[in-house]
């Protein structure tokens, strides 16, 4: 029980302490002033400030955490956008084949999907008994018009010739189709549908036997010799993709081949989700390498910016509320200072506001200095309150550990 009641009383001691501790932290009181230590000054610190302060390093200080310098230019800025995206079709190259008949397939001339067509070859041969009536009405009113004589009468009969011509046209019968059957004076039981465009049938809905009905999508051809590619950018980038722009374009199927595009078109909205655009490039395509569905990584050449203040990347810390870059004293000593970012690329950053020309600033280490600027100024505040809250503490109210040694001595006589 004495052993227990003993720690009980420590354990009172070590929370006062610690509730004495965080009093201390939390009260701020008058300047304070300290020394250097390991080569960094913060004699200069304004406690309780809450603002960065100047940080000092020696020689030795800056070589052991690799401190290098570069200097503020004026120069263009040559803005490259790395995006990614994927091959699409070319929308304008598509065609589709939908009969504006009924009737039955009775042979398929373009039986699978990813055949390649030229435009003109057949396609499939289709019997429709409105076509045969429509090649019935032709044949009848080419004899008419061979027979008749008067001059009202032959007029007549060749406007009816050019509608019985002119209906078949509308479905789709070739020209050099309708001459044919003219011609022979005999309708034929079915008739063939030619592909309208070349290029590979990246659609097929229909077998040999199907019925087939006005307005049904019975083959989808596109033309891959060009194709586009749609590309995500962000929002913050927008300013800087133009219509006409060129880009360097990779894919993961051919490493060490890049192609030449150029965009076409930028979408008018923006994803809420990813705060990007779409952005549409076309693509020479010759050799049909290129697969609608395939991965792309894209350079954006963007045109140089007038001449502007540019530095390193890696010397301007940004924190999401400010950036701040340090720039070195004529003292040695550096200087904090907030600054205003502007464009990037690659390794380089636009500067709008915050410094000039020729300075130099800090390019590596930069967010060690940051530390290290932060840590002084919580340093000065720490100082302020060391000298008087501590000072000012009552200790003689912390409870005074009981003398255990006569119980002790006790117990031992009864165990004797």
């Amino acid at each position: 029980m004495m052993k227990t009641s003993s720690q009980i009383a420590l354990s009172g001691v070590l929370v006062a302490a610690a509730v004495s501790l965080v009093v201390w932290q939390s009260r701020s009181g008058e300047p304070a002033e300290e020394t250097a230590e390991g080569g960094h000054d913060h004699a200069a610190m304004t406690a309780g400030s809450g603002a960065m302060q100047p940080v000092v390093l020696d020689r030795e200080a800056s070589r052991r955490i690799g401190v290098t310098f570069a200097t503020v230019e004026r120069r263009p800025l040559d803005v490259t956008l790395r995006s990614v995206g994927t091959v699409a079709y070319d929308e304008t190259r598509l065609a589709t084949v939908n009969p504006k008949v009924d009737g039955w397939v009775e042979q398929l001339f373009v039986d699978f999907t990813g055949a390649p067509v030229r435009e003109g070859e057949p396609l499939m041969a289709v019997y429709s008994p409105a076509l045969v009536t429509a090649q019935e009405e032709l044949i009848l009113a080419a004899r008419v018009a061979a027979d008749a004589t008067g001059e009202r009468a032959l007029r007549t009969a060749q406007e009816l010739l050019a509608a019985a011509r002119r209906r078949l046209a509308y479905w789709d019968i070739p020209p050099g189709e309708i001459e044919r059957i003219e011609a022979a004076g005999v309708p034929d039981r079915t008739l063939t549908f030619l592909a309208p465009a070349s290029g590979i049938v990246v659609e097929k809905n229909v077998v040999e036997g199907d019925r087939i009905m006005p307005g049904q999508t019975v083959y989808r051809i596109a033309d891959l010799s060009r194709v586009w590619i749609e590309a995500e950018v962000f929002e913050k980038d927008l300013a800087q993709v133009s219509l006409g722009q060129h880009a360097e374009v990779a894919f993961e199927a051919y490493p060490g081949r890049s192609y030449d595009a150029a965009v076409t078109y930028v979408h008018p909205t923006v994803s809420v989700q990813s705060r990007t655009a779409r952005v549409r490039l076309e693509l020479a395509n010759p050799g049909l390498e290129l697969k609608p569905g395939m991965y792309a990584e894209l350079l954006l050449h963007a045109k140089p910016t007038p001449p502007t203040l540019v530095v390193p990347r890696s010397s301007v810390i940004v924190t999401g509320v400010r950036a701040i870059a340090f720039v070195e004293a004529p003292d040695g000593a550096l200087n904090p200072r907030e600054v205003v970012p502007g464009r990037t690329s690659g390794r380089f950053m636009e500067i709008l506001e915050g410094l000039a020309a020729g300075e130099r600033i800090v390019s590596s280490a930069a967010f060690l200095i940051d530390a290290e600027s932060n840590l002084g100024t919580m340093t000065g505040d720490a100082a302020d309150v060391s000298g008087g809250d501590m000072e000012g503490m009552d200790h003689s109210t912390m409870p005074t550990p009981p003398d255990t040694g006569a119980a002790d001595d006790e117990h031992a006589a009864h165990r004797r």
